[in-house]
Formats: structure tokens, sequence, C-alpha cells
């Protein structure tokens, strides 16, 4: 594509495309500051330009095999549409697809967890999540089960009622009161506490102690789920103390509400597991996933439940009045399957195993720049959060002006890499990138991150 074609294609967008999560209007009359990616090839992508860039987060944490593998996904959508283009998982309908991805899923899932209701996204898969949860109890005679607990600055999805249980006041309150009750309990971030919860046994404690207390106040037959990531995005890979998963379970059984985990992130080998609670010791009653079940080849999404939960929702005649027109759509279902014989038969598990300690050094040298405050993370999912020049480490207007929203972006994209760099409350520079990685990319990215912080560094 010629520069004058580029150009023309994001004036093209500007006029006719609505982005996600953008100030549409502030992108300029001819499309000024929109990216537009053209192709992709193993860990890269190429702009519209031919600018090539490290893909560092994965597209939006989906695509877990970069963008070489195309003619074997190719091969199985060619298959599956040759054979069934449509059919609803709907009144008794199925596909043979969607029915073997279920049995797989239930072969890699978490301990007791055997069913699967498939949706078009992560989004999808959540809501899905609460109306099993609300049927659930219902079906047990407790309908007043109708209050979630999730963690501070979560993020859960963009729909009505995951927007509740997205702990943004920035993008819920455009939209009026929540539709879920949600009470909202600390997360697992300890940057900035008392040198005594750097100890996981104390700060684990400290955490089920407060959710405990949130439980009562709210009154434990009221609480109908409790919703977290094995690691929250939001906020900058929130990694769990020792302990912390099972304390979850624990307090669940003990009061009667179900343990959701929210996977659509950390499923598929982000981080070094099929499911990234597995490596948290998590125990959940229901899993939520998207993004990587697909590898970004087609859009998925998908609830994995219980047996225990669906022992009750299964009764002899019981209705799970819920479903979506395009679950467990034949292609998405096809590709789903070639995503996870690829996994396998490329042991992109054992890949990021094998390199996950080497990122984890590399990723954690940059605390030696002024501007880096914490690095945290696992596996291939990392952050910086980043301190400025006020006292406490928050930046002044000034600054976050020049580097937050102008420099480090910037800089990162001209030395090419695609990152993400967060305007918010704690600023951030964040990388998923893609599980094919291999060492000398991984050094090239956190050399590129350590140059541009340094830059950064030198301006405060």
């Amino acid at each position: 594509m010629t520069t004058a074609t580029a150009q023309l294609t994001a004036a093209t967008a500007q006029r006719h495309l609505l982005l996600n999560m953008t100030a549409n209007g502030s992108l300029g009359p001819e499309g000024e500051n929109l990216l537009v990616v053209q192709r992709g090839e193993g860990p890269y992508v190429d702009d519209a330009d031919g600018r090539r860039y490290i893909d560092g987060l994965s597209g939006l944490y989906c695509c877990q095999l970069g963008y070489s593998y195309g003619p074997e996904f190719a091969e199985a959508a060619e298959r599956q549409l040759g054979e069934l283009c449509y059919s609803p998982l709907w009144t008794g309908s199925a596909h043979p697809t969607a029915i073997e991805l279920a049995e797989r899923l239930s072969r890699i899932a978490p301990v007791d967890i055997e069913h699967t209701f498939f949706s078009s996204g992560g989004a999808e898969a959540v809501e899905t999540a609460w109306k099993i949860a609300r049927r659930y109890h219902a079906l047990r005679g407790e309908p007043g089960r109708t209050k979630a607990i999730a963690r501070r600055g979560a993020y859960h999805g963009l729909t009505i009622g995951t927007l509740s249980l997205t702990d943004d006041p920035g993008l819920a309150e455009p939209y009026g009161p929540p539709a879920i009750d949600t009470r909202f309990v600390s997360n697992t971030n300890r940057f900035g506490l008392a040198p005594e919860y750097i100890d996981d046994e104390t700060f684990t404690a400290r955490l089920l102690a407060e959710l405990e207390a949130a439980i009562l106040a709210e009154g434990p037959e009221t609480i109908a789920m409790l919703i977290a990531e094995p690691v929250q995005n939001r906020g900058g890979c929130i990694t769990p103390p020792q302990g912390y998963w099972q304390g979850l379970r624990a307090l669940a059984d003990r009061y009667g509400f179900l343990l959701v985990a929210d996977e659509v992130i950390t499923a598929f080998g982000r981080l070094g597991e099929w499911f990234g609670g597995d490596r948290y010791g998590a125990r959940p009653d229901i899993v939520t996933v998207a993004k990587g079940i697909t590898a970004g080849y087609a859009p998925m999404g998908a609830t994995l439940v219980s047996n225990r939960v669906v022992d009750v929702i299964n009764r002899p005649g019981a209705v799970l009045n819920h479903g979506y027109t395009f679950a467990g759509h034949p292609l998405s279902a096809a590709i789903a399957l070639r995503n996870l014989e690829i996994m396998e038969r490329d042991r992109v598990l054992d890949h990021v195993r094998g390199l996950q300690d080497h990122l984890a050094n590399r990723m954690a040298s940059l605390t030696d720049l002024p501007i880096v405050g914490d690095v945290r993370g696992t596996g291939f999912f990392y952050s910086c959060e980043l301190v400025g020049d006020l006292d406490g480490g928050g930046f002044s207007d000034l600054a976050r002006a020049g580097l937050i929203v102008d420099l480090i972006p910037r800089r990162l994209r001209e030395a090419g890499l695609l990152a993400r760099v967060y305007n918010r409350s704690a600023p951030l520079v964040q990388i998923a990138p893609p599980l094919i990685s291999d060492r000398a990319l991984l050094d090239r990215i956190a050399d590129i991150l350590a140059g541009t912080l340094a830059e950064a560094s030198a301006r405060i």
C-alpha cells in the first residue's frame, strides 16, 4: 500500500468507522494518528505504510500464536465450511464441531469443570456466568442471591451487565445505575503498601479478612458470585499472594456463593498453563474464556461450568433461558480445535515455561530506572507501574501530558514496539507478547522498554 493509499484508508476510517474505547473525534479530519494494521507475520505486524512492529500485546491478548499459522487455520476453516457453515446451539439442536470442542475443553479445564456454554466473546462469557449463577441459586431456593463481589480496578467487560462488575466510573457512569449490585474489595496489588504486606501469609490474611467482612456486611444470603482474574489485567498484571485463591474457595464454600475465574486473558498459555488459575491452585465453579481460545483467528467466547452447578441447572424441567445466535459457530469451533491442536503439537506451554524466568529477569531490571516504581506479572504477561514528579509518586499534569500521553507511546512505536500505555491514576506500560516469541525477541522488547523509559526518566 502506498503512502497516499494509506492516508486515504485512514481518512475513510475517520468518516465511517467507530473505534472501540476511542475518542473518535480526536483522530483528526483525515484520520491522523490512526494506526492501520495491514498484515502480520510471526510476532510482527506491518502498518499500511509498510512499517513493521513487534506486536508486544498479541493484538489485544488474543494472538497467542502470532500471525504465521494462517494456512493451517484456513485449511480447518475450508474443511468446516465445506461441510457445514452454520447451525445454532438452540432448542435441542447442536453440531459435531461444537460438541467436539466442548469435550476437548473438558479435558484441559480445571478439576470438576466438564461443561461449556459457548458465546461470541469475553463480555458475553462473563454475562453468561452471571446468569448461570443467578439461575443456580434460584433453582436451589435462594432467589435472594442477587449481588456480586468483584475487585477494585477490575475490568470484566462493557455490556450493561458486565459493566456492573467493572470498577471504572469513567466507563460505567455515562450509562446510569449498574444492572448488578456489586461490592468491590481490594485487589492483590501490594505496591505502595506497608513493608509487612510483602509477606504472603500476612497479605493474604488481610485480603481475606476484608473480603469476609464485606460478605457479612452485605449479607451472605444475598451474594451470588465472586469474580476475579487469576492475574488482574487492569492495574497492571497484578499477581495473587500464596494462599489467596485457596482462601477464596474456602469463603465461597462457607457462605454458599459461586467462585468465578475470569480467564479471558490468562487462559491458553499466557501464564504458561492452559488456565492461569492452575498456577495458583484455583478451584473455581465457573471459568470464563475468549481471546486465546482461537488465537485471534476467529471470534469466540465460552463459559466453563462445574459439575455441581450443572447438576442443578440441568434438573429435569429446568430451562436455561439464555443464548447467543453465533454461540459455538462451526467455523469458530473448528478454528479453536485447530488452535488447541497446534498449541499441543508445538509445545507452546513448554516454550513459555522455558522462557518465563528470562523475561522475568529482564523486566525486573527495569526497576533500576527512576520512572519505574514496580514491575509485576508472570509468564508472558508483564507491566511496569510508573512513578512521576510529585511527592508520593504521582504525575503533574505537565509530566503526564509530556511523558505518558506523548513521549512514551511515541518512542515505543518509533522503536517498532506495540505495547499498552495506560494514562490513568496509576500510569502503566504493559506487554503481552505472542507465546511464540523467542529469547532474542523478548530481549529486544526489554531493550526497547529500557531505552524508552530511560529517556522518560531523564525528562522528569
